[in-house]
């Protein structure tokens, strides 16, 4: 994607920054509560108490994955606007042979349709998040917007999103800075609160029941599949941060500063703000924390809350800020709500970037690839993924946190099979080389492969295991991933034929020698 100034701006803090704008550990708390407090086993127990351990796992996958971006972005520093898709190409052209070469189109392949479903559903999932917000403030001033409503404002957010990427609109370093820095805050107040809110137990009520019974209680695993399937969740709050590996022409020293600032990112974003906000939303919790009606209390109460931590910051707030619970929530929800608004346009950019570098290359319809006149961004792409995402939020609106549920599965499916592809090529980049490190580019890459592949597969076979409104997650995400699979397929196998190439190429090299 053509960009208005060819200028190197960015230094470490810029790259760090840009590589943060998707993991926003405000809006994710808020919204993916809920999604991780919902989810239950084949029993119908909760699977909640393996929320923190399954964040972990998760933080450990993106760790993995991240050091395999990391070497790859520093081994091709000139990713331009194809990212992920121009590690496939680069890593099997450099090979020596022709048979292993020839692997160089259908791996694009794969990391283009791996690419799309997690970039293309993940604004579509922002969307749903939105809506979901924007609907849960209406309530306390007496607006209750039905479906119908609730989908037109989803549609309205898709389509502002749009317009704002259509002027290649990205949001500087400084604005990035100032909105994480409103995050952080937030949620450090939040947990200090929370944790203040455990200890002193304010409630005085002596029947009060803990979800957890003690602070270890929350960082140990209670069952595999449980830390498993949240883990499969949580994923979604942690990626992005391999989008920074297309800022090469911005930035000031590439090679050292984009393998930095994905490191940086996670350890800021992901192991500091999610550690302690998880842990301190999951100490506070208790069955003094009820449903809307009454009936249900604790975790059951926050997987049915539209915003489990607004009403928990309510609680809190109260208490200990001289009864300006509500007050505190409308911070906490203006900081997401920044958070999702500038993370959707972030993801939005990021992917149209890629479907841009594939229609370059011919391998998607060439109507995506042409450039507005005045912003010389790709117009038709950001229509139709605007398009797409209202799609997607409308699909989350109508089933309520199980529909919800799937479309962050689905993204989730492509992140892992993105990532894992990642951790793949990292070996066939590296292998043989000189400079090779048997750690960095061998055991890190097969490790992150192999989480990639037991998380893909926990969506699956722990989803449809359980049952219940957790399968029907599973089901929604597999439905749009296979979807998607078979218009990719269609399209690759379609354009071969029009070219008079072969579907296989190394196949047919394989047969022709025989």
């Amino acid at each position: 994607m053509a960009t208005s100034s060819n200028r190197k701006t960015l230094g470490l803090t810029g790259v760090t920054v840009s590589a943060m704008a998707l993991i926003a550990p405000g809006a994710f708390l808020w919204m993916t509560y809920q999604l991780q407090a919902a989810s239950t086993d084949a029993h119908g127990a909760t699977t909640a108490v393996d929320m923190l351990p399954g964040i972990l796992v998760a933080l450990v996958l993106a760790f993995l994955s991240a050091l395999s971006f990391s070497e790859l972005a520093r081994r091709y520093p000139d990713t331009g606007s194809g990212n992920a898709y121009y590690f496939a190409e680069k890593a099997f052209l450099e090979r020596d042979g022709r048979r292993i070469r020839q692997w160089a189109k259908l791996a694009k392949f794969v990391t283009g349709w791996a690419a799309h479903l997690f970039y293309w559903v993940y604004p579509g999932v922002m969307v749903a998040f939105f809506t979901v917000l924007v609907t849960y403030l209406l309530g306390f001033y007496g607006l209750h917007p039905s479906v119908w409503g609730q989908i037109i404002i989803a549609w309205i957010f898709a389509i502002t999103i749009g317009m704002l990427a259509m002027r290649g609109i990205t949001g500087s370093t400084v604005v990035s800075v100032v909105i994480n820095f409103i995050q952080l805050a937030v949620l450090i107040v939040f947990s200090v609160l929370a944790i203040k809110f455990r200890l002193e137990n304010p409630l005085a009520i002596p029947s009060t029941e803990w979800f957890h019974l003690t602070a270890q209680s929350v960082f140990t695993p209670h069952s595999i599949s449980g830390v498993l399937f949240q883990a499969s969740i949580a994923i979604i709050i942690l990626v992005g941060f391999e989008s920074s590996t297309a800022l090469a022409a911005k930035a000031k020293n590439p090679q050292r500063d984009i393998p930095k600032g994905i490191i940086l990112a996670l350890i800021i974003q992901g192991l500091f703000a999610y550690m302690l906000e998880y842990f301190a939303a999951n100490y506070a919790l208790s069955n003094q924390f009820t449903s809307a009606d009454g009936a249900l209390k604790g975790i059951a109460a926050a997987a049915v809350s539209s915003a489990p931590i607004g009403d928990l910051a309510i609680q809190i707030g109260d208490i200990f800020l001289r009864g300006n619970g509500f007050a505190f929530m409308l911070v906490m929800a203006a900081s997401g709500a920044l958070a999702i608004i500038g993370t959707t346009l972030s993801a939005m950019n990021t992917a149209v970037r890629i479907t841009f570098a594939m229609a370059q290359d011919n391998e998607l319809p060439e109507i995506v690839g042409l450039l507005h006149e005045k912003y010389s961004t790709p117009f038709a792409a950001v229509i139709f993924l605007s398009i797409f995402s209202g799609i997607i939020g409308t699909i989350g609106i109508l089933g309520g946190v199980s529909t919800v549920t799937g479309i962050t599965l689905a993204s989730n499916l492509g992140t892992f099979v993105l990532y894992g592809l990642i951790c793949s090529l990292t070996i066939v980049a590296f292998a043989g080389k000189p400079g090779s490190n048997v750690v960095m580019h061998i055991i890190i890459p097969l490790l992150g492969l192999a989480a990639n592949i037991l998380l893909f597969g926990s969506i699956f076979f722990v989803g449809f295991k359980s049952g219940g409104a957790t399968a029907q997650s599973s089901g929604v995400a597999i439905g749009i991933a296979g979807g998607w699979l078979i218009i990719s397929m269609f399209y690759y196998v379609l354009n071969r034929h029009k070219k008079g190439q072969s579907i296989f190429p190394f196949i047919k090299q394989a047969v022709e020698e025989k």
